[in-house]
């Protein structure tokens, strides 16, 4: 559902305290992803891994995904649990240390995928694909210019 927003000028928005406003979205956005995941029984990490594992499979270690994932995470998880619940759940295999998604882990990854698609379905309404890449691109430049890492993840 779509708000109907009123209508400023550039100056009036080129004054809006960037940081209040990303820090609504990002909260907002967030805890829309969460709460179609939480349907599933997962949590972002679990999502994380999920897709991780499924982009190389047999190319992660618990070790190597943890330090890859850590710099998003912001709710202090512990990772080795995540894992043990995706081994326990039947979704996560280990061979030599190496994970690799099972069938079922697949299905829930893809019923995962649908559930976070509504989600970026409804942020991209009535926002045409030109002004997003912008916004995306202007939001890398801040972080880059404050230090932070602004390229896209690998």
């Amino acid at each position: 559902m779509s708000a109907t927003l009123k209508e400023y000028s550039q100056q009036e928005l080129a004054a809006q305290p960037i940081g209040a406003w990303a820090g609504v979205a990002a909260r907002l956005v967030v805890g829309a992803l969460r709460e179609q995941l939480a349907v599933e029984h997962l949590t972002q990490p679990h999502w994380w891994t999920l897709n991780h594992v499924a982009g190389e499979p047999g190319g992660w270690n618990r070790a190597t995904l943890t330090e890859r994932l850590t710099k998003w995470d912001d709710l202090g998880t512990d990772f080795d649990a995540v894992f043990d619940d995706l081994v326990d759940r039947g979704w996560l295999t280990e061979n030599a240390g190496l994970m690799t998604l099972t069938e079922a882990g697949e299905e829930g990854r893809l019923r995962a995928r649908e559930r976070n698609l509504r989600v970026h379905r409804q942020v991209h309404e009535g926002v045409d694909t030109a002004d997003f890449a912008t916004t995306i691109d202007v939001l890398r430049r801040m972080v880059a210019n404050l230090g932070g890492e602004g390229n896209l993840p690998d």
